[in-house]
């Protein structure tokens, strides 16, 4: 009767123990990845190179500051302010004649021009994409429309009366205080202190759109 008892508990434990094993290893493997992560949210407190984040997903996360942080401010502009050749960055989803639809446009500072050059897969929402290049056509007439370019490619961008438009510009960390809207790109590490690679911060009460 003992043998009997005690074999099906053998079996679960090492079932058990094989499970553990395998989460660990996922774990490990998910450390190891490394990709740098977005945080949405807004800053709750500021402890010398530490920021307190509640993020959208309502998540308190702790993100370390480096020197090698870039800080940038995020102020309101208006479709005015995109013209031929400024460099600009939109999240947006494919539409069915082949153009994008924004669902927000920033319009980076001169200095900042070339920042994450390209079309990619993005976050924001099912299927958006990023894309960031200097305005080449831009039609005003007939609805809202630029032709961004970029190195390798060319998108054509329609932007909705109602899609939030921002400026970029570089910023300091005196920017960053309890309260302020925050977009972050962080590289985590393996044991999950966030440092931040850069900080997209709202100024006078604006909330970054990207």
């Amino acid at each position: 009767m003992t043998l009997t008892t005690t074999k099906p508990l053998r079996v679960s434990l090492l079932i058990a123990t094989m499970l553990t094993s395998t989460l660990m290893m996922a774990g490990a493997s998910q450390a190891e990845d490394g990709k740098p992560i977005r945080v949405r949210g807004a800053i709750t407190a500021v402890e010398g190179d530490m920021l307190k984040v509640h993020s959208n997903r309502n998540e308190d996360l702790q993100v370390h500051l480096t020197n090698d942080t870039q800080v940038r401010g995020v102020t309101l502009a208006q479709v005015s302010d995109i013209k031929p050749g400024s460099y600009v960055g939109s999240a947006a989803v494919p539409q069915a004649d082949g153009t994008l639809k924004a669902l927000e446009v920033h319009v980076f500072a001169p200095e900042m021009a070339g920042t994450g050059d390209g079309h990619r897969a993005f976050d924001l929402g099912k299927d958006s994409t990023m894309t960031n290049g200097s305005v080449g056509d831009l039609v005003t007439s007939n609805g809202r429309t630029i032709t961004v370019n970029y190195k390798g490619g060319q998108k054509k961008i329609v932007i909705p009366d109602d899609v939030p438009i921002v400026s970029l510009a570089p910023g300091g960390r005196s920017l960053l205080k309890p309260g302020v809207k925050i977009v972050l790109q962080a590289q985590p590490a393996a044991d999950g202190v966030l440092s931040a690679l850069s900080i997209s911060a709202g100024e006078n009460g604006v909330t970054p759109p990207m």
